[in-house]
């Protein structure tokens, strides 16, 4: 930890708690020789961008929380020169409303910057911690705008009016005499955060810049060929006055990025830039109003829908010396809408582009069977994983950035199997940990600056100790890990009713005191993803993921050595599965969705199979029941499909993998790039709960698997269900393994593997 108490400053005057602010700051210093090093810890309430120079150099820190407040470690040095330099700092700061404020981004109600270090040549070093050589000031047309009146938990959209004396105020010629000295924050403790610091844990985000592709459409005078060169960033256009320029740009696929946009001239103008995932079609649906949504591309018979920003420039830009906008956070896209509108001066758009960012994960493991889609579906897959990896794993880039229990575990799995890096992974079981309430719920979505609580989604967060168990072994972690385990699973102890099944513990969204969520099934629309059974009473999928967990912290139990405590949750999981089948067992001779009624959903199903709850016979049967009559059997939809592809891997029926590979052949019919949230409202285009062949192939089809806890031994077990030949390099723990299987014409399974020397191999038909 840091004391952070004497680094914390802020701008003297015209400080606003109520709602978001963006302040600046500067430090301005000289040096007669190259310096050779520069090296700055960085932190701020709420966000940070820090520019060298007039180079940005990194924005942070890594979202934390009301216990954990991290900072950065800068190396400045490469940004530096002989003369004059500057370093700016621009931070954007929520007030302490929850609803006025990014839901994920914590704050303290005491906004401003952290920095402490120095910077030095062979002769000479210059202190750069916050002092009163820092100066300050808070930007007057910043606004903040709520994506929705509905439910808008990113809170990133700008209404900017760019006033003419902070145009270039990031460059070291610039003339901050007006500006403030700053004030120290002296309300700090060093018990609570931030008056403490933790150092990052996950490698900075990357920035790639890019341009857009083609213009898709447009309303101006210019022909094709200049408006093609100003995307490459070769020829400048011009907006004369009293005119409006509207532009729709392709970016190719979707995108997570700082926009860039560079103009002379134009004040008076207005512009906005609208971001979007896709063109839609006309109308609303549901409670959240979500656009109706077809082919992604069709701009005949659809419109782009999206957030927009609106950018009122000062208008003393020039060629040499242009004016930039770029919106403080990065924004999700695969369209932007670029509209300009001048009054009595004309504008020019001298370049717009982005530089893309994300985590930086490193796919390593290659993988391809004979299925002709396969290709397609592992390139939408790994762009969603990839666009819902930042400084956290997220639900969608677009609507939320919210990091959810249930949606991460899958994303995890999803890294190991084609990375195996687990340091974003790390953080976020740590995060969960950190939310554990007082009764032993977790937050379903962490960080979250709100209690945002779904029963069943803490039993997830087991899940998630559990994989990082079988691939790295990590004892430590684990028993960091397990008395919060043994938290989540009391909660359920302590509610099971008399008959030994787990008692209502939620409902309906927004109606309940906890949301039960389980799945965005079709017949399960007007009770906003959960069994209709709810209405009614307890609902046996939360009896199921119980058992699930308690199995699952059995197998972390028992490889701690706590063989008692082991023992402990496998009883309690033979108690509650005798309740189930007592008690929810059908006239059908399948579980139903409660105890009392004769609803039916393949969700039962799977999560009996998986529990061990019914026979393996028993549960192909109710599988193939819910596979051959679809239409009477809510379905797993895409954010369940991991699941019910364990459960038909489980009872040998692997061959139907083949119809709900429909799912992202549809996916790709309407041209999308990313995996969609759901086939119900398709509100997000990009959810990477939906990444699953990442898995799928490398895991499964091809068989390479841990062997045991913390990698063990390998195994390779290959699923090949209706595929005829698959091919790959699989990164482990232990390294790179090579498979190679196919089916001869008897259909018996051809294998060759490459593992390196000294692993532990087992192969299991």
């Amino acid at each position: 930890m840091l004391d952070a108490r004497k680094n914390w400053i802020r701008p003297k005057n015209d400080i606003v708690k109520d709602r978001p602010m963006r302040m600046l700051f500067r430090r301005s210093f000289s040096f007669d020789e190259m310096p050779e090093t520069a090296q700055l810890m960085v932190s701020a309430d709420s966000r940070y961008k820090l520019y060298a120079n007039g180079q940005l150099v990194e924005a942070g820190p890594c979202k934390g929380d009301s216990e954990v407040w991290f900072y950065d470690t800068l190396e400045l040095a490469s940004y530096l020169r002989t003369g004059k330099n500057v370093i700016a700092v621009e931070v954007l700061a929520f007030p302490n409303e929850h609803g006025n404020g990014s839901f994920s981004i914590f704050r303290t109600g005491h906004p401003g910057l952290f920095v402490s270090g120095k910077a030095e040549s062979r002769h000479i070093a210059i202190d750069l911690s916050a002092d009163e050589q820092w100066r300050g000031c808070v930007d007057p047309g910043f606004s903040i705008i709520k994506e929705s009146d509905l439910f808008a938990p990113l809170q990133m959209l700008e209404e900017r009016k760019a006033h003419p004396e902070l145009i270039h105020w990031k460059l070291a010629d610039y003339d901050d005499s007006s500006w403030e000295n700053v004030v120290y924050d002296t309300q700090l403790s060093a018990e609570f955060s931030p008056g403490n610091l933790s150092e990052r844990k996950i490698p900075f985000l990357y920035r790639e810049n890019k341009h857009f592709i083609d213009v898709r459409m447009v309303q101006t005078e210019k022909e094709m060929h200049e408006l093609d060169a100003f995307l490459e960033g070769n020829h400048p256009v011009t907006v004369e006055k009293n005119q409006k320029l509207i532009l729709e740009l392709n970016a190719g696929e979707e995108e997570t990025g700082y926009l860039r946009l560079n103009i002379a001239g134009g004040k008076g103008s207005v512009v906005k830039l609208l971001t979007s995932e896709g063109y839609v079609q006309e109308g609303f649906q549901g409670d959240l109003k979500v656009p109706f949504k077809k082919d992604r591309l069709d701009m005949e018979n659809g419109y782009l829908y999206g957030f927009t920003d609106t950018y009122y420039p000062a208008g003393n830009g020039t060629h040499d010396r242009p004016e930039e906008y770029t919106p403080f956070w990065f924004r999700t896209f695969r369209f932007v809408r670029l509209e300009v509108e001048t009054k009595e001066e004309p504008m020019t758009l001298l370049s717009f582009d982005y530089d893309e960012t994300g985590y930086p994960l490193e796919v390593k493991t290659t993988a391809a069977a004979d299925d002709p889609d396969f290709e397609a579906i592992w390139d939408i897959s790994e762009r969603s994983l990839r666009r819902c990896m930042h400084e956290t794993y997220e639900d969608c880039p677009f609507y939320e950035q919210l990091q959810y229990v249930m949606d991460s575990r899958t994303q995890i799995l999803y890294t190991y199997a084609v990375s195996g890096d687990d340091r974003l992974a790390r953080k976020c079981i740590d995060d969960f940990r950190r939310s554990q309430r007082s009764d032993g719920l977790t937050n379903s979505s962490h960080p979250n600056y709100e209690s945002n609580v779904i029963p069943g989604f803490s039993i997830y967060y087991i899940f998630m100790v559990y994989d990082h168990m079988m691939y790295f072994g990590d004892k430590e972690l684990l028993r960091e890990h397990l008395p919060h385990i043994d938290r989540v699973l009391g909660f359920f102890h302590k509610h099971l009713t008399e008959q030994g099944y787990v008692d209502k513990v939620g409902g309906l969204n927004g109606r309940a005191r906890f949301w039960s969520f389980i799945d965005w099934a079709a017949e399960w629309k007007q009770t906003s993803g959960i069994p209709p059974a709810t209405l009614q009473g307890p609902i046996t999928m939360e009896s199921l993921i119980y058992i699930y967990g308690l199995k699952a912290a059995a197998e972390i139990a028992s490889y701690l050595g706590f063989t008692d405590l082991a023992d402990s949750f496998c009883l309690e999981a033979e108690k509650v599965q005798d309740a189930v089948l007592k008690f929810m067992m059908g006239k059908k001779g399948m579980l139903t969705d409660g105890p009392g009624v004769e609803d039916y959903s393949q969700h039962v199903q799977v999560f009996a199979v998986l529990t061990g709850t019914i026979s393996r016979e028993e549960g192909r049967k109710a599988l193939l029941e819910t596979i051959e009559k679809k239409e009477e059997y809510p379905q797993c939809s895409v954010a369940m499909a991991f699941y019910l592809f364990r459960a038909l891997e489980e009872t040998g029926l692997y061959e139907y993998t083949r119809e709900y590979w429909g799912i992202w052949r549809r996916m790709l019919a309407r041209h999308s790039t990313t995996c969609i949230e759901d086939e119900i409202q398709e509100r997000s285009d990009c959810h990477a709960w939906g990444a699953l062949i990442l898995y799928e192939l490398p895991t499964v089809i091809l068989g390479v698997r841990p062997g045991g806890p913390g990698y063990q031994s390998v195994m390779i077990h290959p699923q090949p269900g209706y595929l005829k030949e698959a091919e790959g390099d699989v990164i482990t723990p232990m390294g790179m393994v090579h498979v190679h299987w196919i089916k001869d014409e008897d259909e018996k399974l051809q294998l060759e593997y490459d593992a390196p020397e000294d692993v532990t191999v087992i192969v299991k038909e």
